[in-house]
């Protein structure tokens, strides 16, 4: 197998592709005479292996390219290279700087890298099958990323690897861009000394020649001096630049006086700027022995860390994910009936982001985490009222009617795609301003890709291991190397810490539930999770201090109603809840009765009901409703006139402006709103009541908020969508390609001949069931071309199957530019 994959790498010369008579075949006839292209190349791979190159760089159909040229272009644009690199690993890397130090086509003639260079500049011995395979497995990664290409047995870096990687392998450039850049005295005066009768086209090229000969530089090496050979040894490793005073300095052999002139003389050392020496790529080749790197690792360093119990981990995770569920839930409700006011600029205050804090019993950091994670996740957002408050949305009640393993996918799910960085939350932004909890200023576009990092690589360390921060850090550094930099390091550290926080991390090492996640599976995740997590209860412990213990999480029914009833004491491995005289009146407030909160007490209590619980509620509920509020301002009514004598002559109701003007009805100069705030606080119960005498009683007004809109994630591009892609781009390439015949339309006799010709050439297709080229203007503007079999035209537009689209479309006669009949049909 090993000698079957060392093989691959030995090339057979290819020539030039020509398009296939039949497109979308992946197939191509060469032809011979003309050097082959990336393009050409591209345009050579099979369906399948565009399909993994759509897949593997997702941002290259986005949107789809119109062909096959269009999307060799745009594969090997800047940007798009850039994201390319930061795929790769180290040693993946390394083998792409041997590529492009090797493969500069400003090297010599022939271009391109051989595979036997590239194994011996890594290092690589005949007897090294480990280095010669991770070899193999590189190339294969680069070339179906589309970064190299093959080229007559040789491989090719695509060309603007040559500015995004100006030194690879900390090598100089090639001596000819070095000499292109000097005074044409100084490189004719060089080449008089290096070559005197030379045949060359021009100096540079008699010096670059000289230079690529590695026995010439040899012998160059051979004649300078102890301290010289030291300079060059210096830079030889990189990087390849040295500093000197007056480096453009007019040298010969015959004048060169010390170590620096004698290396300037002989073009060891080229001027690239007053006071600036380069080693040239040759030079540097050749004190290398041609090796390109002193260390080159095939494989990331091993983790290090502390054994830790797999199941242990598991059940530690999945109670920090029982905590967040219940945080988040629990400040929701609260926000239901008391939300949080928005600042000016979009955030939450200081103030609230602690009370919400201790209303989720965590510290700011941990708060900060769960509010923009229910944020992302769709849970949270701002109304719609001019001052603005935080509220839940709508997809928070659905939300909570799921199971508890879906609830936390959605949350961690949010997590990983947001582009939100709670963890700069507080800190100062370049004007000094502080950026707020779910305000602007958070955004990194960089998060969800360090999450999954982070993830994906704890994932391949063993079940049961922690792995340390430095160990965790290095094999980043390894798998990464091109994502290094101060923010992603701290985006790194805090995606440890907030996986942690979130439940997908327990005691330093991956939850068996979040391994999935990295495959994106989350119902192989749901299913791990659901065991590990405390199954809802439909019982509490009601004790006799006023107190209701639940020793795990309720049923929505049963927490819904405790919540109204009681007020939360303390959470944690169990929730508390208190009975007080306020939270029964609130019950009682939102229409339940004296039985009904018996009943349920009794029926889902383990233990039996205190008898001062039924007194609390038997008492509240007797005081409940004796007293009726109004509008007159407002009035108080009541069937018993003792309790109206006793409230007139109260002290503290002075402030309340009490007349009465009945033995059962008392007026009241404020509103009953305020009136029956204030006796509620003077320790009476009363109710509102409509015009009509009938008792007003509600819950608590449930508002809700409309989701805020997220952009969607960007993920790895689905099989479906790629191969679609694939069809498309064959489809657009063959339009763009085959061979066709122009129909020539009539310039003069204005739009209406033009279109009357048109018109015939269409129908006359449609008739023979022929297929034609057309040139068409999209509505956004863009000139593209269509291969279409015609089937009505009428009404100024023309009905046709379009076979880049796959479906049929009504094409504007007013907007296609031009037809063509084809000269090889090949439907």
């Amino acid at each position: 197998m090993r000698r079957a994959r060392r093989d691959r790498l030995a090339l057979k010369p290819m020539t030039h592709y020509a398009r296939s008579e039949h497109p979308g075949d992946g197939t191509d006839h060469p032809s011979p005479g003309r050097r082959p292209t990336f393009t050409s190349w591209l345009r050579s791979r099979s369906d399948e292996e565009l399909t993994a190159l759509l897949r593997a760089r997702p941002d290259l159909a986005q949107p789809v390219p119109a062909d096959i040229g269009a999307l060799a272009n745009r594969a090997t644009s800047r940007n798009a290279v850039l994201r390319a690199l930061e795929r790769l690993d180290g040693f993946t890397l390394q083998v792409l700087e041997s590529v492009v130090a090797l493969g500069d086509d400003r090297l010599s003639e022939p271009v391109g890298a051989l595979p036997a260079d590239l194994a011996h500049g890594l290092g690589s011995s005949p007897a090294s099958t480990a280095v010669r395979d991770a070899l193999d497995t590189a190339v294969d990664t680069l070339s179906s990323l589309a970064l190299v290409w093959p080229d007559h047995g040789r491989w090719r870096p695509v060309q603007v690897l040559r500015e995004l990687l100006p030194h690879p392998a900390r090598l100089g450039p090639p001596v000819r861009v070095l000499l292109a850049a000097l005074a044409h005295g100084t490189v004719a005066r060089l080449a008089d000394d290096l070559v005197p009768h030379s045949t060359a086209s021009s100096p540079v090229e008699t010096v670059a020649t000289a230079l690529s000969d590695p026995d010439r530089v040899g012998a160059l090496v051979g004649q300078v001096d102890a301290p010289a050979r030291r300079l060059l040894d210096s830079l030889a490793w990189g990087p390849p630049n040295g500093t000197v005073t007056d480096a453009r300095r007019e040298v010969a052999l015959a004048t060169a006086s010390s170590p620096v002139e004698s290396l300037i003389a002989r073009g060891l050392l080229v001027p690239t700027g007053d006071d600036t020496l380069t080693l040239p790529r040759e030079v540097g080749l050749f004190l290398r022995s041609g090796v390109l790197f002193r260390e080159v690792d095939t494989t990331p360093p091993a983790f290090e860390g502390r054994a830790v119990d797999a199941d242990t981990v598991a059940r530690a995770a999945a109670g920090q994910a029982f905590v967040v569920l219940r945080a988040v839930e629990e400040l929701m409700e609260r926000w239901s009936r008391e939300p949080a006011a928005v600042l000016r600029n979009g955030g939450l205050g200081v103030r609230d982001l602690r009370r919400a804090a201790q209303a989720m019993d965590t510290d700011d950091a941990t708060a900060t985490l769960y509010l923009e994670t229910a944020r992302a996740a769709g849970l949270l957002a701002t109304d719609d009222r001019l001052s603005g408050e935080w509220l839940p949305t709508r997809e928070y009640d659905l939300w909570r009617e799921s199971p508890p393993e879906r609830r936390w996918l959605r949350l961690v799910r949010a997590w990983l795609d947001s582009d939100r960085a709670p963890s700069l939350a507080g800190s100062q932004d370049t004007g000094g301003r502080v950026r707020n909890v779910l305000g602007p200023g958070l955004v990194r576009p960089t998060a969800p890709q360090a999450r999954r990092d982070v993830l994906a690589e704890l994932g391949s360390a063993e079940p049961g291991l922690a792995p340390d921060e430095d160990s965790l850090r290095a094999r980043l550094t390894w798998r990464h190397p091109r994502r290094r930099s101060p923010l992603y390091t701290e985006l790194v550290a805090a995606a440890v810490t907030e996986a942690t926080a979130l439940g997908m991390i327990g005691m330093g090492a991956l939850a068996a539930h979040s391994r999935p996640l990295i495959a994106d599976d989350e119902d192989a995740s749901a299913a791990l999770l659901a065991p590990e997590l405390p199954q809802p209860l439909d019982y509490v412990l009601v004790q006799g201090d006023m107190t209701a213990v639940a020793p795990g999480p309720l049923v929505t029914e049963l927490a819904r109603e405790l919540a109204l009833t009681a007020d939360v004491e303390s959470t944690g491995g169990a929730t508390v809840y208190r009975f007080t005289e306020a939270s029964v009146r609130r019950a009682l407030d939102a229409g339940r009765g004296v039985a009904d909160l018996t009943s349920m007490l009794e029926r889902h209590s383990r233990t039996p009901l205190p008898q001062a619980l039924r007194y609390l509620v038997s008492d509240v509920g007797r005081r409940h409703g004796r007293l009726r509020a109004g509008t007159a301002s407002s009035y108080l009514r009541c069937d018993e006139p003792a309790l109206l004598t006793e409230l007139v002559g109260d002290r503290r109701a002075a402030d309340l402006e009490l007349v009465a003007l009945a033995p059962t009805v008392v007026v009241s100069g404020l509103t009953r709103a305020a009136l029956m705030e204030r006796l509620r606080h003077l320790g009476y119960h009363p109710v509102a009541e409509s015009g009509d005498g009938v008792m007003r009683l509600s819950r608590p007004e449930v508002r809700r908020a409309e989701p805020d809109a997220i952009p969607a994630a960007e993920h790895t591009t689905t099989p479906v969508l790629a191969r679609a892609a694939v069809r498309a781009l064959r489809a657009g390439d063959e339009a763009a390609t085959i061979a066709r015949v122009p129909v020539e339309l009539p310039d003069n006799g204005g739009a209406a001949a033009r279109a009357k010709a048109l018109t015939e050439v269409l129908e006359r297709a449609a008739a023979d069931e022929r297929r034609v080229w057309i040139g068409y203007t999209d509505t956004d503007g863009r000139q593209v071309s269509r291969i279409v079999a015609p089937s009505r035209v009428d009404g100024g537009f023309l009905t046709a199957y379009d076979t880049t689209r796959d479906a049929v479309h009504r094409f504007a006669l007013h907007r296609i530019t031009g037809v063509a009949e084809l000269s090889a049909d090949t439907g």
